[in-house]
């Protein structure tokens, strides 16, 4: 390996010690706490190292998100295959959300905060910006789905596909959010399963029982 290579190697290592400090920090103590100097601290690192890689803490905490959001879009482009209703990939999108965060519970704290408290963080306008981008294009899947399941004839045409992606959303980061840090933890994983399957199947029977109008003009359910 030569000394170009090796440099850029523990450029990159270091890099990743530094996400990773910080990322323990975030979920401990929240957002506003966290200072590049504690982050610098629990990577012991000096806290000049840490601007050679980063501006800010902001920075940081972005780079964790849009990077796990990254990992995420790839694992759910399985959701989309030959031969899959809509209804069948809107459960199995919620399968890989909920593995996902049960995995990582650190990135669901991280997000949510981000979710909940964007407009006090001090984030710059691209970065803000790219933030919100990849956030929504986790949404824009629940609406994919929803488009493709209009169009192969399994949802009804007219239904507010904005208000039936985030009604889904909601359901996942709700039913998460209150039983990912409460409760025992052996049952954890079974509640938020549990709870998110029957709130879905609702949701879907709610969509596919709809009535319309037949040409004579009386009602037939679908």
């Amino acid at each position: 390996m030569g000394l170009e290579e090796r440099k850029k190697k523990e450029k990159e290592q270091r890099r990743k010690t530094i996400l990773k400090a910080a990322r323990k920090q975030f979920f401990e103590k929240g957002f506003n706490p966290v200072t590049v100097a504690s982050i610098a601290r629990k990577a012991e690192l000096s806290k000049g190292t840490i601007y050679l890689y980063f501006k800010s803490k902001e920075e940081i905490y972005a780079q964790i998100l849009l990077s796990d959001i990254d990992k995420f879009h790839e694992r759910i482009s399985s959701v989309f295959q030959e031969g899959k209703g809509a209804s069948e990939m809107l459960l199995d999108f919620s399968d890989i959300y909920i593995d996902y965060f049960l995995a990582d519970r650190e990135l669901f704290r991280i997000l949510m905060v981000f979710m909940l408290r964007n407009d006090s963080m001090d984030f710059s306008e691209e970065l803000n910006n790219d933030l919100i981008r990849a956030t929504n294009s986790t949404i824009d899947v629940i609406e994919r789905i929803f488009r493709y399941g209009i169009d192969e004839g399994e949802f009804p045409p007219d239904i507010n596909i904005r208000q039936g992606r985030n009604a889904i959303w909601g359901l996942l980061n709700g039913v998460i959010s209150l039983h990912l840090f409460t409760g025992k933890e052996s049952a954890r994983e079974r509640k938020i399963r549990s709870a998110v399957k029957v709130g879905l199947e609702g949701f879907i029977k709610g969509l596919t029982n709809v009535y319309v109008t037949d040409k004579k003009g009386f009602f037939e359910q679908m």
